[in-house]
């Protein structure tokens, strides 16, 4: 397996190839009568506007990213077994709990001791071990006592395995064809080893190696450290692996695909388009949760010549961004953070601010994300960081009136959902186009509900006319081509769906 000269953003030549290749996964082939445009097959799956892959045209509404909330620590890494390098979550939803991986490690040689408040110890450099944490609301989480690994002479920890050679970062595999003791998986490297090992798990407590041979070999430069996220994805049929190189001397993310985890794909890097080349630890990538057809991400930027403190033992600072992409190759990346290190002195270190993989909703109107917080400190914790229900980005809109029209889409269901907050002067106003761009009687934008206040999931009811016959008019519309028109007035639309 080899790439020729990987380009980290811009299009290489294979990804370009495989633009043209994916631009219509998702997308029915065919074409509104009089048009070239390709038509949008959404049936009634839920559609962020975290990109503009289903914006025609807009006018006066901007994509604006939000910044999530900060709701405490969950976890703070003072065991024996843990340490001031703890790091590297994974959660995994099986059934009606969470569970949580990370790594418990301590490096003493980390730390910065003029930093240190009094009364503070440091845990003593002990072996790097996979450790495991469960919940069952994504809150409150707690430390099992699993019994598998003795650790200063007793096996009362949550430690899974010791993971001196590397630790598989474990997913639940969805494929329908798996077998029940291998539901859990994870991949391993050794950094500078042969290649990329499976690991299986019955129960993702005890672990064995599938194969005795790599499944996977690359001679990229720095292939496979750091993050390697697999899993299966449903909207492509396919497992997904992403995991980090060094193009051109930059820490950058390459992606290959399998239909079993033996036969791979050429690997194509990400692009973003037109954004400068920066450093990414890691991706944290993920299909999202309620729309598994778009994978969202949280990418590790690390500044590596920037000190914050002259007294650090280690160059480097770490912030978060978002991207999304809905192709698994091509996203949409916000340059500006999506989570800051703030104002705590302590995030202001290298290698902190690294989000898990893995997102909760915690709430019916809430998304939950966790944040490695003051890294090598003795401090270090994890810390719950929350965001609107699918509110990642928004088509936003100030005072002065926008809007936005759709490609042209099919849709199914009869109704219109929207997520939606508007200030007490703004409003949101919706208007159904057809094929052509004209609108159809019965929803025009005078005919359209005045929308304002703060909904996630708002059904948008039109008035219905003396000709119409139906309680709900809008499901004679299902099946047939459509755009939609969303006119803003100080306002945010974060997502829509049909049901």
């Amino acid at each position: 397996m080899s790439i020729e000269q990987p380009l980290v953003g811009r299009a290489h030549p294979r990804a370009a190839a495989a633009l043209i290749a994916v631009v219509v996964v998702g997308w029915a082939r065919g074409s509104p009568a009089g048009g070239a445009d390709p038509v949008a097959d959404i049936g009634s799956r839920l559609e962020l506007f975290v990109d503009d892959a289903l914006i025609d045209t807009r006018r006066g509404v901007d994509l604006r990213l939000h910044e999530p909330r900060p709701m405490g620590t969950i976890l703070t890494f003072d065991r024996p077994w843990e340490g001031n390098v703890s790091l590297g979550s994974t959660i995994v939803r099986d059934g009606d709990r969470y569970r949580m991986y990370y790594a418990g490690r301590a490096a003493e040689s980390y730390v910065m001791r003029s930093g240190l408040r009094p009364g503070e110890t440091v845990v003593r450099d002990h072996p790097s071990f996979m450790c495991l944490a469960e919940s069952r609301d994504g809150i409150t989480w707690t430390r099992p006592s699993l019994g598998l690994v003795e650790f200063q002479g007793s096996k009362d920890n949550n430690i899974v395995m010791d993971v001196k050679e590397g630790y598989p970062e474990p997913f639940l595999d969805t494929n329908p064809a798996t077998p029940a003791d291998e539901r859990y998986k994870g991949a391993r490297a050794q950094p500078g080893g042969d290649g990329l090992y499976i690991f299986v798990s019955p129960d993702g407590l005890r672990w064995r190696k599938w194969r005795e041979r790599p499944v996977l070999t690359n001679n990229l430069p720095g292939a496979f450290d750091s993050s390697k996220i697999i899993f299966w994805s449903a909207s492509e049929g396919r497992y997904v692996l992403y995991f980090r190189f060094t193009n051109q001397s930059v820490r950058a993310m390459i992606r290959a695909t399998s239909p079993d985890l033996i036969q791979w794909s050429e690997a194509v890097p990400l692009d973003f388009g037109d954004t400068p080349p920066e450093h990414f630890y890691a991706y944290a990538i993920q299909p999202y949760l309620r729309a598994p057809h778009i994978y969202v991400s949280f990418p590790w930027r690390f500044s590596p010549w920037r000190k914050r403190f002259e007294e650090m033992p280690s160059p480097g600072i770490s912030d978060t961004l978002f991207m999304a992409t809905r192709d698994g190759v091509h996203g949409t990346r916000f340059m500006e953070p999506f989570i800051r290190p703030g104002r705590d002195p302590r995030n202001w270190v290298h290698r902190t601010t690294a989000v898990s993989t893995g997102l909760v909703q915690t709430a019916d109107d809430e998304i939950s994300l966790f944040v490695s917080r003051h890294y090598t400190y003795p401090t270090n914790h994890l810390e719950r960081c929350a965001i609107r229900l699918d509110g990642f980005v928004s088509a936003h809109a100030g005072y002065p009136e926008g809007d936005i029209v759709t490609k042209p889409l099919r849709f199914q269901g009869q109704n219109l959902v929207l997520n939606y907050a508007t200030t007490a002067a703004g409003s949101v106003r919706v208007e159904i186009l057809n094929a052509e761009g004209k609108p159809i009687p019965g929803f025009t934008l005078q005919e359209s509900p005045l929308l304002f206040g703060d909904e996630v999931a708002a059904t948008v009811a039109w008035p219905r006319s003396r000709s119409q016959t139906d309680s709900n008019p809008l499901k004679a519309l299902a099946g047939t081509i459509v755009r939609l028109r969303f006119v803003l007035q100080d306002a945010d639309l974060y997502a829509f769906q049909f049901k």
